[in-house]
């Protein structure tokens, strides 16, 4: 069985890649089949897959309060 892990909006992520600005942590806009993430370094917005999403995750740097 597979087992999914649960992303909320507002979560904020650690990649094991830093992105090309030099930022290491994204914030989850949007969650579905796609996720759509926002760089906190330079605010650049990507979409993402989720089953590619759960192979770049490294940690999990803040988690939101009230999941939506």
């Amino acid at each position: 069985m597979i087992k999914f892990q649960k992303y909320n909006n507002g979560d904020i992520y650690e990649f094991k890649k830093a992105h090309p600005c030099g930022g290491k942590s994204w914030k989850m806009i949007r969650q579905g089949v796609d996720c759509k993430l926002e760089c906190t370094t330079c605010k650049r917005v990507i979409m993402i897959p989720r089953i590619q999403l759960a192979k770049k995750i490294k940690k999990i740097l803040y988690q939101a309060e009230n999941p939506e």
